[in-house]
């Protein structure tokens, strides 16, 4: 590891300067020619480390495939690692929000989000090839274009990839300012529940009207009491429409709901407490649409181990690692519902996740990128 930390100190302005080339490029999820224009970036800059291929998504900007070469002859088996070019920014935040580096820290939209650890990766790479490093295993770098609206187009990529893999790295951002591992992230999921009630005039024939707002406040106090906290269940009504004038009855009413669960066997009996919402008022009627988005990242032993691992090489450089969970939801959510081993929060240590004073640690990213290069140059039997 000492060999890895050197080379990541000794190159960590090259490091910041990818990372700020990636930063200063916007990449809103909802932009598909910004996304690209991102990927095209990391496919012009990296061409040299890897075979890369584009996938095509309808509605998004491309997923982008990176087959790292490195050395070692003989390959047996796959490392995943997986991260997101887009972000949650809109085009021009860069205006209010501009790259810079202040206080020991590098601040820009998307920056701790994911750019940041997308660099660590590729330059850990880049150090295994510069100390000629044999590594037993492909490695391919997975990035995806909409992991910030749920990824419904890179799911079934994501899935293929971790299949053929016997891990998965996953370069989201550490937990807290200490920048703990991710060993474990609630399930997540949406509900819309929609009431239809009876329109009428509120003055002239308030009795003929069925409020569909009254219906749905009824509906929320028993939708809310569906939360579960000793196993780590949450259910939160977040949005709710209705209504079009004071002096009309409403005739339609929804909310949006979150949930998050800890494990996968409570998915089954919350979406049943859905479905089975029934009026309070006869002359109203419900309908329930969503369900589960992202599996829960249950910790297994295998997990486990493999964050042990990641703990003794932290360990060897000096860092003190730690582990955590989450009830917020990555692409890894996936590959660990497949029963891949997937360790998470490998990316960026800082804090500002989709908040204004979104930065990295410059004191971290060396560490950082020296133990993605350790986790791939280790064989883990």
């Amino acid at each position: 590891m000492d060999s890895f930390l050197s080379w990541a100190q000794a190159n960590e302005r090259r490091i910041v300067s990818t990372i700020r080339e990636m930063v200063e490029c916007e990449s809103p999820s909802d932009d598909s020619t910004a996304v690209n224009r991102q990927v095209e970036q990391i496919a012009d800059r990296w061409g040299h480390l890897a075979k890369i291929t584009r996938k095509k998504a309808k509605g998004f900007g491309d997923h982008l495939l990176l087959e790292i070469q490195l050395p070692g002859r003989k390959k047996s088996g796959q490392w995943l690692a997986l991260g997101h070019t887009d972000t949650v920014w809109p085009m021009g935040t860069l205006k209010t929000m501009p790259w810079r580096e202040a206080e020991g820290r590098l601040w820009g939209p998307g920056v701790y989000d994911m750019k940041g650890g997308v660099a660590f990766f590729l330059h850990a790479m880049e150090a295994l090839r510069e100390l000629d490093v044999s590594v037993a295993r492909k490695v391919v770098l997975q990035l995806n274009s909409e992991e910030e609206v749920g990824s419904p187009s890179s799911r079934a990529l994501t899935e293929a990839q971790a299949r053929k893999s016997e891990g998965v790295l996953v370069l989201e951002p550490g937990t807290g300012p200490e920048g703990k591992l991710k060993t474990a992230r609630k399930g997540v999921g949406g509900f819309v529940v929609t009431v239809t009630g009876r329109a009428a005039h509120a003055g002239v024939d308030f009795t003929s009207g069925a409020n569909a707002i009254v219906e749905l406040a009824r509906q929320i106090e028993q939708i809310a009491g569906f939360t579960n906290l000793p196993i780590g269940l949450t259910v939160n009504p977040g949005v709710i429409r209705g209504g079009s004038r004071s002096n009309v009855v409403p005739a339609e009413a929804s909310v949006d709901v979150d949930i998050r669960i800890a494990r996968l066997k409570d998915a089954g009996p919350l979406e049943k407490r859905f479905r089975a919402l029934r009026a309070m008022d006869p002359r109203c009627s419900i309908a329930v649409t969503g369900g589960l988005n992202r599996p829960p990242m249950e910790r297994t032993k295998a997990i486990g181990a493999w964050f042990a691992q990641a703990r003794e090489l932290a360990a060897e450089m000096g860092v003190t690692l730690e582990e955590s969970a989450t009830g917020g939801g990555s692409d890894g959510n996936f590959t660990a519902a497949l029963g891949v081993p997937t360790l998470d929060g490998l990316g960026a240590v800082g804090e500002g996740a989709h908040a204004l004073n979104e930065s990295l640690f410059l004191n971290r990213i060396a560490d950082r990128t020296a133990l993605l290069a350790g986790l791939i140059a280790t064989r883990v039997e």
